[in-house]
């Protein structure tokens, strides 16, 4: 039973961080109908921040972590300003492209400046663990799946309640649209962007202390992937019921059946939940429904 409990308590954990980096997805989708492949090299680009102002600049973390993340806002507005503020009202096709290639580029952009090599990343949380009874908790993971409940109940409320957000979301409906009702396209897509990238940032910092960083850290996105889409790519509040669910599922699935078949099903069987979702309800659980006249 105490096993069971640690498989159920961190896959949980796990999962909260799962859908942390996933608000990167839902934040830039919902402001720009973009679907950003390229969440994972963000996710490494902001930890390289992390790493460059606190190890680096030898800034202490209170400095380090705002320059960090003043640092990935920027980078976000460049990205919009140099790639996507021209492709306002093309089609979705198109800015997905673009992300692809953004993919290669910030991969490009991060070896040139920080290289290959496996780079240790600054302690922002404890080390020790927390021990409840039998349970025993990462202080990273616990603290991360706070500030993702926070986060994501905050953005909730920031979209669906706030002018500034209900704005985004029409921007995303249709640019045209949107433009010929005075709205500013590239203002909300340039805010999206950069909120995108400040949240990779935190998401790096959490799945990463006190561990190490390299670009294989970008794996993080794809792992993220599932919660994304078994929320729904508009839904924010959403992800924290779908990161749980995902979490819970893989610490299970890698506890119990992974010693059946020989491992790696429990990183596989979230995305076997992933494909079975798309094709019961492509929207994801709480995405939201297109009704069209015909």
């Amino acid at each position: 039973m105490s096993d069971f409990l640690n498989y159920l308590v961190n896959g949980a954990l796990s999962g909260l961080l799962y859908a942390l980096i996933a608000m990167g997805f839902v934040v830039i989708y919902r402001a720009s109908k973009v679907f950003n492949f390229a969440q994972g090299e963000l996710v490494v680009f902001g930890g390289y921040m992390v790493w460059w102002t606190i190890i680096q600049m030898g800034m202490p973390v209170w400095i380090g972590l705002p320059v960090a993340f003043a640092s990935a806002a920027i980078f976000g507005l460049m990205i919009e300003r140099i790639f996507f503020a021209r492709l306002v009202g093309e089609s979705v096709f198109s800015m997905v492209m673009v992300t692809i290639g953004l993919l290669i580029l910030i991969r490009g952009i991060v070896l040139v400046l920080f290289g290959p090599q496996v780079r240790a990343f600054p302690i922002i949380f404890p080390l020790e663990p927390i021990i409840l009874g039998d349970v025993v908790i990462s202080r990273s993971l616990l603290y991360g799946g706070i500030l993702t409940i926070v986060i994501g109940l905050g953005l909730s409320w920031f979209f669906n309640r706030t002018r500034v957000g209900l704005t985004m979301t029409a921007v995303a409906e249709d640019h045209q649209v949107a433009m010929s009702m005075g709205i500013s396209v590239q203002r909300s897509i340039a805010f999206a962007w950069m909120l995108g990238a400040v949240l990779s940032t935190l998401g790096a910092m959490v799945h990463l202390s006190g561990r190490s960083i390299n670009m294989m850290s970008s794996d993080i996105g794809l792992a993220a992937l599932p919660v994304a889409l078994l929320a729904g790519l508009e839904s924010l509040a959403g992800l924290l019921l779908a990161g749980v669910l995902v979490g819970v599922i893989q610490g299970l699935a890698s506890a119990y059946l992974d010693p059946l078949v020989g491992g790696a099903l429990g990183s596989v069987f979230p995305f076997i939940i992933m494909l079975l979702m798309l094709l019961i309800r492509p929207t994801g659980m709480f995405g939201w429904k297109t009704i069209e006249r015909v």
